[in-house]
């Protein structure tokens, strides 16, 4: 089973958005498990109170309650996933296409969603 780490927005848009090959990932991807960082679950929390993200991020932390959670520690979420990427590699969870080029530059792979269906890109090196 491969762990993937996953970021704010891969998580928003997976709780809130209709993923077509969600049912089929295993086969269309391998075994998966989506892990959640303490920094992320604490920006989901924080975007929770502001008025215009409440639905979303309320809808997120719900989804997500029995997703596994993982100390990576941190003020910026971005920042702390890429820290970890450098440190651990591993395959990162995410749609903010500037973390995306930082995570394969530092020989992380990426899930993200196109198309409403998960997809795996490959590091830079194995592009």
């Amino acid at each position: 089973m491969v762990k993937v780490i996953c970021d704010t927005s891969f998580l928003i848009h997976l709780a809130n958005h209709r993923i077509k090959n969600l049912a089929t990932l295993d086969t269309d991807i391998g075994e998966i498990q989506f892990l959640v960082p303490d920094i992320v679950l604490a920006e989901l929390k924080n975007l929770a109170k502001k008025e215009e993200k409440t639905k979303e991020a309320t809808a997120t932390i719900q989804y997500i309650r029995n997703f596994q959670t993982i100390k990576i520690g941190g003020s910026f979420a971005d920042d702390s996933i890429l820290s970890y990427v450098k440190d651990t590699g591993g395959v990162i969870a995410t749609i903010d296409k500037a973390l995306k080029h930082k995570i394969k530059n530092h020989g992380g792979s990426v899930i993200s969603i196109a198309n409403n269906r998960i997809v795996l890109e490959a590091s830079k090196g194995l592009t």
